[in-house]
């Protein structure tokens, strides 16, 4: 038996960095009842399967010439900034810090972070290794696991739903619910379905986009609480290396962006580079004694390393989907269907501009109702395709 209400019921699919701001952002309206349908969330153990786990992250936009994805990295930074501020609601999960960017490419300025607080220009005496140009400025670095977790347990504490659930298409959820998986003999229509699968968009039945595709990223966590400060350094040829401080005394290091690798578990080989590279831009990870008593090496890194780790990004051609599709439901029409997915490595530096797209896109759905000429059944934000 179908339960009605004036309370729209909003079912969110995935519950990576994504799926879980978007649902918030979306409950915090007041006039959704919302439910996170996944398989994996931020309290199970680390796996590959869960990207989310193994970012960074630190708030560096990569948005360039991208009126969207600036917009987009913008509002979040701005949530970000005050999300951490002291006293903050999540203060405890960041770390506000300096950012230097090392770039040896040929990138000719940084005009798309200059709203970012004490932006600079570094001085030619200020650069190191092969950088060309270098920029610096305050950002803030999250803490992902306790991060993650804080998100689930904001919306879990405003009466929020999460379902493991392993599901194979997404009108599964349109006939009754939640109800299949649930065993209830009452259930609520569902109002809409917002889909934040990341790489699962990929496979993931009523989706199944096959412009989505793994990014791999391999990672070392090390344990250096004496790091208070990020750097960045983007060679010529794409390598790109970084030391991400965290608010517990972990830096994250890193990195690599392989496309199309779907290999699961850390690399050996990979690890031992990072670790190399890693030491030659911030020498500081080695620990203060070392770096007093004679030049550290890869071997002093070894004590305080806690971990290597890997994710496959949630690449995407033409960048993020941002839209919403009107899909039929069993005698009851058409529901709005809204995509929020294919971040790459930018889900954390975009996550919150990307969920109030994603309800502009729910709310004016709702509004204006299913379009009756299957031709404009997809609306789409304006704005380029996305980084």
């Amino acid at each position: 038996m179908a339960l009605s209400n004036q309370i729209k019921e909003i079912i969110v699919i995935g519950a990576g960095v994504i799926g879980l701001t978007t649902a918030l952002k979306i409950q915090e309206q007041g006039a959704y009842r919302v439910t996170i349908v996944a398989e994996t969330f931020p309290s199970d153990p680390k796996s590959s399967r869960y990207t989310s786990h193994w970012a960074g992250a630190h708030h560096v936009s990569h948005a360039y010439d991208d009126q969207r994805q600036r917009k987009l990295d913008q509002d979040t930074f701005h949530a970000l900034w005050q999300l951490s501020e002291p006293g903050g609601a999540a203060e405890g999960y960041f770390l506000r810090h300096t950012q230097t960017e090392y770039r040896g490419d040929d990138l000719p300025d940084a005009e798309w972070l200059h709203y970012m607080p004490d932006f600079k220009y570094l001085e030619s005496n200020e650069l190191r290794g092969p950088a060309k140009m270098g920029f610096s400025f305050s950002t803030v670095t999250m803490n992902t696991p306790a991060y993650l977790n804080w998100l689930m347990s904001s919306f879990l504490a405003k009466n929020g739903t999460i379902l493991r659930v392993s599901l194979q298409h997404i009108t599964q959820l349109l006939e009754r619910g939640t109800s299949p998986y649930t065993g209830a003999h009452s259930y609520r229509d569902v109002d809409a379905i917002i889909v934040c699968a990341g790489i699962g968009a990929r496979t993931l039945g009523g989706v199944e986009d096959k412009d989505v595709y793994p990014i791999r990223g391999q990672t070392v966590l090390l344990r250096a609480p004496w790091i208070k400060f990020g750097r960045t350094m983007t060679e010529a040829d794409g390598t790109y290396t970084y030391t991400m401080p965290r608010s517990n005394g972990d830096v994250l290091c890193g990195g690599t962006r392989v496309p199309n690798d779907w290999y699961p578990i850390p690399r050996p080989e990979t690890t031992e580079d990072i670790l190399a590279r890693a030491l030659q831009l911030t020498p500081e990870l080695a620990p203060p004694q070392t770096r007093v008593d004679r030049e550290p090496t890869v071997e002093d890194l070894r004590p305080i390393l806690i971990e290597p780790g890997c994710g496959l990004r949630p690449g995407r051609k033409g960048g993020i989907r941002l839209e919403v599709e009107w899909v039929d439901a069993p005698a009851r029409g058409k529901v709005p269907v809204v995509y929020n997915y294919g971040h790459s490595g930018y889900g954390f530096l975009s996550s919150w501009g990307s969920a109030s797209m994603a309800l502009d896109l729910l709310e004016g759905a709702l509004a204006t109702g299913a379009p009756t000429d299957v031709d404009t059944c997809v609306d789409r934000l304006s704005g380029n395709p996305g980084n």
